[in-house]
């Protein structure tokens, strides 16, 4: 089969197609055909060395779509042919199989292509979790979702949207905006605009919002802080860098603020988080935005394009 290989920490460019051996699945595993692959802003601090060691060579990804092709004895919940998305895997996603453990494998109903499905794993993991686990968002609520165009964004404006939650949401591109539009954002900006914080505030009648989804804390958690009501909770979901803030904005409001990472997720929480997920693509308030296929050789121009700003919705690799 045809994989990404990745030989040393490096640019893009180190990740290199080659052809390796198809994968055996033991008795509590599965092998997948894949037919479109989640490429994540965390494949990217992966590749670079910012998230560890690594065993070399490694194929990158966590995130698939596609159809179980082989079943270990002792899985139970899934059968051949069966179309699944997938949220981690034994073996890497970038490549044409996959082995996975059974908690990692997802039915995908048939309305959601396979592209949505890779689509699904990190990014809207990462929303439900932030939204509803480290946050207890609720509905009437004011939520602040900084940087709502790519991935994660998208997924926690529709599970908010879901929730009865009022949203404010911003992207860098016109066309991003009028996605979040109808995505059904109550107030779009461009966070650009230096005065787009004004405009939160006016929006809120000076009362600040209850929960804010921050996607660059490097660059925006100290202008955050001033925008939110007192009891506030923000949620660091990405950051590039450390970052300078007031701490008596945070004193004087009694403001909350958290961190989120999918991978520190309980067996429960997880479990709890895929069930919403299954559940909303059913009855349709969840539905994922592609913003680009690419071939599976393409893996480098991939996570050249997911680190810009100017996407709006998911890219995807198709083996």
């Amino acid at each position: 089969m045809k994989a990404i290989r990745i030989q040393e920490f490096g640019p893009p460019e180190v990740m290199r197609i080659e052809d390796v051996a198809l994968p055996v699945p033991s008795a509590d595993q599965i092998l997948i055909d894949i037919k479109a692959v989640g490429v994540n802003p965390v494949d990217t601090y992966i590749r670079a060395g910012l998230y560890g060691s690594r065993k070399f060579p490694y194929t990158s990804g966590i995130d698939a779509a596609g159809v179980v092709r082989q079943v270990g004895e002792a899985v139970g919940h899934v059968a051949v042919g069966q179309r699944i998305f997938i949220s981690g895997s034994v073996s890497g996603t970038y490549a044409e199989q996959c082995l996975c453990h059974g908690m990692q494998v997802h039915s995908l109903p048939d309305n959601i292509s396979f592209s949505q499905g890779a689509a699904l794993g990190v990014p809207y993991g990462t929303a439900y979790r932030a939204l509803f686990q480290r946050v207890h968002a609720a509905a009437g609520q004011m939520a602040f979702i900084h940087g709502a165009s790519g991935g994660v964004g998208l997924a926690a404006v529709q599970f908010a949207k879901a929730a009865g939650l009022k949203i404010i949401a911003t992207a860098g591109t016109e066309q991003g905006r009028q996605l979040l539009l109808e995505q059904g954002a109550d107030l779009v900006l461009d966070h650009h605009v230096p005065g787009h914080f004004d405009k939160v505030l006016d929006f809120t009648d000076g009362q600040g919002v209850d929960i804010l989804l921050e996607m660059l804390a490097n660059v925006n958690l100290g202008k955050d802080l001033t925008v939110m009501a007192k009891k506030g909770q923000v949620v660091i979901i990405g950051s590039r860098g450390p970052v300078q803030i007031d701490p008596r904005d945070i004193m004087s409001r009694e403001i909350s603020i958290l961190g989120t990472m999918s991978s520190l997720a309980s067996e429960a929480e997880k479990t709890q988080a895929y069930k919403a997920i299954e559940t909303g693509l059913t009855d349709g308030t969840l539905c994922p935005v592609i913003a680009q296929e690419l071939p599976l050789s393409e893996a480098a121009k991939a996570h050249h394009a997911i680190m810009e700003s100017a996407h709006c919705g998911k890219i995807v690799l198709i083996p």
